[in-house]
């Protein structure tokens, strides 16, 4: 059956080559024409496709002439002119799909062609790769062939100021690392003025080592991390003053709804309490919030019925099941407020103020493509999540590499001592090695024994980056040693040194099998590239971590019973069948892993999308007073449906508590009492209470210069998306968290973490309309009107490693700015024409 499937993929395989072939003898007929034309004839040919693409030719006709002029460009600029092969990577690339490719069949090459066809387009290519140096070595060396045709190329790194960022995100073409692309994404959906954007709609993406950075790091999410810009003294302040209110005087509470708010008296209380002159003034968001969450804590969350406190901290209770459900912290501050009326030390707020996983990010590329030396066994995966084929491209030399079948010792003493028997030899007789290590400590143990033999070597693992492309380059010299971790020096080519043919090329010696069959596949690729002679094998030992693993028990035993010495090796295809086994089963089980994390990140995906949808209007929009007057609407509604429900006559309704809630939302103290609005209809109150807020709405609309209410609308409702998205994403962080123990009670725990996960989202959408309608009704405006970050953040990767260090400032205007500088908001203009406007209309 396998043997059958294995001819079905195979055959498969070679038709797409075939086709391939058509395509390529197309693009080979223009190479005369292309000779006779000079370079500026050549460079033309850009602007002709351009227009041809603007008046609707599809880039697929286009591909041949303009392939044509990539090859014959490269010629001239770069000397290097690219295979048959190495075209037909080229077009499968342009298709989105994958295109394996082995070592050194000159992958960055190939990548230039479909790089260049989608930049006509004008909506920008990004080349993403696995490190800092090959994006600045690519864009250094391919930059040259672009430029000489008329295209502009882009470097995006770590560390660099918005500016430089933008700019490099409007070449036609910008190189740059995973890591850098999504935490900018991430960052531009965190921005308080559309300027400050850097990255275009994502259009068309090439990633280099493909393998690595879609399945290898798919687990890890990509994480904007902060801590909320509040002090711990503010729970404090809140608890204290709280604890000097009157029921029913300073504040209303409702049993039914748990709904606890201040009163007339309650807010005067809090001005006189706090020295200020308005709490609704938009300088005092974070003061309302404390005093709430204290309200909530004290009235309506009990010890020992909602939550218990267990060895100084606070644990909350399950309402229906009356577990304790630990590691679990009620959200947006509520935690923090109960510790400090328990008198527990109050834990300082850090949450994630964004994040996305790698799958969820290159998924919103238009059209991706990537290539790799080794992606046909994870074929599956790259079809199910990214729906990309993966096509084997063959090499432009046949391969000679001899792969000889692995060495298994008893233990790992034995194989490490065979290993620098091994290196010692090859050493003395001039054949350079590469010794291929799983970890940093492997790399380190083998760096001893052969320093021990005073056998000179590189080390190279993780630690490394520029230093690392340079030590690779020279492994292939005559008599070099290089010790180096699977993953190092991916992208860098081993050329062989003078004589090194004669030699048997560089000898490829893996000190065990990985768990993925695709990292061994390209520890062995480092040799025998293009032709050229090498040779590759695998040392194992029973005591491996993947034979361990894997039931080879039997096989101990029979060495036990055949009186094997240590240093005596079974060389035996039979046991490298079963280890290949083993490597299979490992793949699957990773596979599923990460199906899973897509899986609940797709729920997240979900939500994302429409808050930075939402954010987005915010940002464009010239005016949001429609959806601040749907959000009053929805407020009102709500409110009227719940405390006057269907359910119920309408001597039962709770219209003191409704009258309390609107007073304390979108009415003013004198707007309503409940007499006002006793024997109504549902439908009555919800138009009633509607008049009045939108008179106070549009009374403030008159009262303020247009400019001025629209920005204030805006930063009202920026601060409320962002500070409740924020707390949004970490409660589902922690609900996805304990999620799993739902299996015990027979129930799916991806299908509760999507349906409590929704209900959160409606919660969090209700909160924003409450928050946003409160105080653009209630707040005062001033001068003071701008936009802040809700909290600073550092982006790290999802095992917390920090990869930025430049901290987020909010944006701030600064004390006496001069009537013809820059206005400090960011938008370009002079400052007597934007902010400074708003204060002489004060």
């Amino acid at each position: 059956m396998i043997g059958l499937l294995k001819k079905v993929i195979g055959d498969t395989n070679q038709r797409s080559v075939k086709k391939l072939e058509k395509t390529t003898e197309e693009i080979e007929s223009y190479a005369d024409e292309m000779k006779k034309l000079s370079d500026d004839g050549l460079r033309k040919k850009t602007e002709d496709f351009k227009e041809r693409y603007q008046k609707g030719e599809p880039l697929d006709d286009i591909l041949p002439e303009a392939y044509a002029v990539v090859r014959e460009a490269a010629t001239r600029v770069l000397g290097m002119t690219p295979f048959r092969v190495q075209l037909m990577g080229a077009i499968v690339l342009h298709q989105g799909d994958i295109s394996e490719m082995k070592t050194g069949e000159g992958k960055t090459l190939v990548a230039t062609m479909p790089v260049y066809l989608n930049a006509i387009t004008g909506k920008g290519v990004h080349v993403v790769t696995v490190n800092d140096y090959l994006a600045g070595r690519d864009s250094e060396d391919m930059g040259e062939l672009y430029r000489f045709l008329g295209l502009t190329v882009g470097l995006n790194q770590k560390g660099m100021t918005k500016e430089e960022k933008h700019e490099a995100y409007l070449a036609d073409i910008t190189y740059g690392t995973n890591n850098e692309f999504g935490f900018d994404y991430l960052r531009d959906n965190m921005v308080l003025y559309k300027e400050k954007m850097v990255q275009r709609p994502l259009h068309f993406a090439v990633v280099d080592e493909v393998d690595s950075i879609l399945i290898d790091e798919a687990r890890t999410p990509l994480i904007i991390s902060g801590s909320v810009q509040q002090s711990t003294k503010m729970y404090m302040a809140g608890d204290a003053f709280v604890r000097r209110l009157e029921e029913e005087e300073d504040y209303t509470y409702d049993e039914k709804t748990k709904n606890v708010q201040l009163s007339e008296e309650g807010v005067n209380k809090a001005e006189q309490a706090f020295g200020i002159d308005n709490l609704f003034d938009q300088k005092h968001v974070q003061l309302i919030h404390h005093i709430n969450q204290a309200l909530k804590a004290h009235i309506t969350m009990h010890r020992d019925t909602d939550y218990v406190v267990e060895d100084g901290q606070v644990v909350i209770v399950d309402q229906f099941t009356g577990r304790l459900m630990k590691g679990r912290r009620y959200s947006d501050g509520l935690h923090q407020a109960i510790e400090a009326k328990e008198g527990l030390e109050v834990q300082k707020e850090s949450m994630t103020l964004a994040s996305i996983t790698f799958q969820n990010y290159f998924r919103m590329y238009e059209k991706l493509a990537g290539m790799t030396g080794t992606a046909k066994t994870e074929e599956e995966e790259f079809r199910n999540i990214y729906g990309m084929n993966v096509t084997s491209i063959p090499t432009n030399e046949p391969v000679v590499r001899n792969d000889k079948p692995d060495m298994i010792y008893k233990s790992k003493e034995g194989k490490h001592r065979a290993i620098a028997d091994k290196v010692e030899e090859l050493y003395h007789k001039g054949q350079p090695v590469l010794v291929g290590t799983v970890s940093v400590e492997m790399s380190e143990l083998i760096s001893q024994l052969l320093n021990k033999r005073k056998v000179p070597h590189n080390v190279l693992n993780a630690k490394h980056h520029e230093n690392e492309a340079n030590i690779i380059e020279d492994a292939g010299q005559r008599g070099m040693v290089t010790i180096a971790t699977n993953m190092a020096g991916r992208g860098t080519d081993i050329k062989l040194g003078e004589g090194v043919t004669d030699l048997g090329g560089l000898f490829v010696l893996g000190t065990e099998r990985h768990e993925s069959r695709r990292i061994d596949n390209q520890l062995r690729g480092r040799s025998g590239r293009q032709g050229d002679p090498g040779a590759s094998q695998f040392y194992l030992s029973m005591d491996d971590e993947l034979m361990r693993r894997f039931g080879t028990d039997n096989m101990r035993g029979m060495m036990e019973k055949l009186g094997m010495e240590d240093d005596q090796p079974i060389e035996s295809k039979l046991v490298s069948r079963a280890v290949e086994q083993a490597q299979k089963r490992v793949e699957g089980h990773n596979f599923d892993a990460r199906k899973q994390v897509l899986q609940y990140d797709d729920v997240m995906r979900e939500q994302r999308d429409i808050i930075y949808a939402q954010r987005m209007e915010v940002l464009e929009s010239e005016n949001l007073s429609e959806i601040v007057k749907n959000m009053i609407k929805s407020v009102v509604e709500r409110a009227v449906g719940t405390y006057t429900p269907e359910s119920m006559v309408p001597e039962e309704w709770n219209l003191e508590g409704l009258v309390n809630y609107l007073k304390g939302t979108v009415l003013l103290p004198d707007d309503l009492e409940v007499k006002d609005i006793s024997g109504m209809e549902p439908e009555e109150i919800t138009e009633t209470v509607l008049e009045k807020a939108y008179q106070h709405y549009e009374a403030k609309e008159q009262e303020l210069p247009e400019e001025t209410m629209r920005e204030f609308e805006r930063v009202v409702m920026l601060r409320a998306v962002d500070r409740k998205w924020m707390n949004h994403i970490d409660q589902m962080d922690q609900l996805r968290q304990g999620i799993h123990l739902r299996a015990y009670g027979q129930n799916d725990p991806l299908r509760e973490y999507k349906f409590e996960g929704f209900n959160m989202f409606e919660e969090m959408v209700e909160s924003i309309e409450e928050e946003v309608a409160m105080y653009v009704i209630k707040a005062q405006v001033r001068s003071n009107l701008e936009r802040e970050e809700v909290a600073e953040g550092k982006a790290v990767h999802g095992d917390n490693t920090e990869r930025d260090n430049k901290k987020r400032r909010p944006i701030r205007k600064t004390q006496n700015v001069g009537r013809n500088e820059p206005c400090p908001c960011g938008s370009g203009k002079k400052y007597k024409h934007c902010h400074g406007r708003e204060e002489q209309a004060q």
